[in-house]
């Protein structure tokens, strides 16, 4: 009598794309064991150029020794190209917290570290995605943690299926796949899977919602996971729904600089908002406002400093200020709330936040800061064989010449003129060949002869993904 096939996983295949180079994060553990056999199944099927990724954390000594090994091993029975790295999330965790930096765990530190060799992978070119092996169990738990701790609407989003990084994505296939089915699709494969033994540590936060939260709260609820992974759905669509329409409203609301007697408005790193127009709106958009203003600006604001800026906006008298956490500061002036951060806090941000630069062949292209960027030789004349280009994050005391422009303008003076600020300035692109920058994102730069260059969103290309 023939075995009974093993049932497929649901895998949602609408996130993969015939061609897509796809690193599987495989830590040896059942999810991504089950995610990486499934996927090397229907490589075929799909159209996809499959790798493994594995990343040793310098934590569990033998055993985490054991996982890498079993990895290697599995992918090398799959026929998969195998990547794999070192850190040490341990030393790292306890560095941040005695240099100042964080009070960061072992667990946060771990997961940061995750995702930067993630990045660091598709930065390479060998892969452009990273498949997770999240199931909606892991939703569940993520949802429910949050919420624990407080957090906003998009905060019980949860997981998302899909995360945009400038070097590529990370996917999350097996968001709709239970743990169970996981372990049932394995066992009737009869292929095994590591035991991450720091599982069943519950002073881990994770560990104590997973073994004593979750089922207790079963009791109550059987179908308490499903209904926590539909929480997270509503949110991310009523998440996407705000984004969308705060980002038509903050250009007319959000005013950058300072206003000057005699009208207009003097260059600045901060924004305003008009305190009569803010306060004509609802409330939930209000918070909206005062949260995207903050987080352009570099801070991420709690439920008590929103609200007690919407005080000071709409209650407060000209020259009341606040300072907040992350270097906020907020000055309520007759007609506006301005809100800035202190020039210690910003540096250390954009120091944080370095983007690698990027050396491109010319002709050549790339694919980063959301987008792809492609250069040609329109005329052949003066071509340098050798010459090469570099994207990379705009710089002070950069100068471009704009197409019909009398001369060179400085790159912060274009970033004011097109209203760019917090992050999204900060981490503002621009193109250099041969120390002169012959592309910006945004505006029209006068062309190099011979030098043709394009660009396309990730969005225009037709993923379909948030920036």
């Amino acid at each position: 009598m023939r075995p009974t096939p093993p049932a497929k996983l649901p895998i949602d295949t609408t996130l993969l794309k015939p061609g897509l180079r796809l690193a599987v994060g495989l830590s040896g553990g059942a999810d991504s064991v089950a995610l990486a056999r499934a996927l090397a199944e229907r490589s075929a099927e799909l159209g996809l150029v499959l790798h493994a990724a594995h990343l040793h954390h310098g934590l569990r000594g033998e055993e985490a020794d054991g996982d890498l090994a079993f990895a290697r091993g599995l992918a090398a029975e799959l026929g998969l190209p195998f990547h794999e790295a070192r850190v040490d999330a341990g030393a790292t965790a306890k560095e941040n917290g005695e240099i100042g930096k964080s009070r960061e765990s072992i667990e946060e530190a771990a997961r940061r570290l995750r995702y930067g060799w993630f990045r660091q992978l598709m930065a390479s070119g060998e892969v452009e995605a990273v498949a997770t092996a999240h199931t909606r169990d892991d939703q569940a738990e993520t949802v429910l943690a949050k919420f624990l701790r407080g957090a906003w609407t998009e905060g019980l989003s949860g997981i998302y299926p899909v995360v945009q990084f400038p070097e590529g994505r990370i996917l999350r296939p097996l968001l709709g796949a239970t743990r169970a089915e996981v372990e049932a699709f394995l066992t009737a494969l009869g292929q095994g899977w590591r035991e991450d033994s720091s599982n069943r540590a519950l002073t881990f936060t994770r560990n104590r919602i997973r073994h004593e939260l979750l089922p207790l709260l079963e009791g109550w609820n059987p179908q308490l996971r499903e209904h926590l992974a539909q929480m997270a759905q509503l949110a991310r669509d009523e998440e996407a729904w705000w984004q969308a329409e705060v980002a038509l409203l903050a250009p007319q609301l959000l005013l950058p600089g300072r206003a000057v007697r005699g009208g207009g408005r003097a260059a600045g790193d901060g924004l305003a908002l008009d305190v009569t127009r803010l306060a004509a709106l609802a409330p939930a958009l209000q918070r909206r406002l005062l949260r995207f203003a903050a987080e352009e600006l570099g801070a991420a604001i709690d439920f008590h400093a929103t609200e007690a800026l919407r005080a000071l906006a709409l209650k407060g008298r000209a020259g009341q200020r606040l300072e907040l956490a992350q270097g906020l500061r907020a000055e309520r002036t007759h007609r506006e709330l301005r809100l800035a951060i202190s020039p210690t806090t910003a540096a250390s941000t954009a120091a944080a936040e370095a983007v690698p630069e990027y050396t491109v062949a010319i002709p050549g292209e790339v694919t980063a800061f959301g987008m792809r960027l492609r250069i040609e030789v329109a005329a052949p004349a003066g071509f340098t064989e050798s010459l090469t280009a570099t994207l990379r994050n705009w710089r002070p005391g950069d100068r471009l010449l704009l197409r019909y422009s009398s001369g060179p303008r400085k790159a912060k003076e274009v970033l004011e003129r097109l209203r760019v600020t917090g992050r999204s300035r900060r981490l503002w692109p621009v193109l250099e060949i041969e120390g002169r920058i012959v592309w910006m994102k945004g505006v029209e730069v006068e062309p190099m002869p011979g030098i043709r260059i394009r660009s396309t969103s990730l969005e225009d290309a037709g993923t379909g993904l948030p920036k």
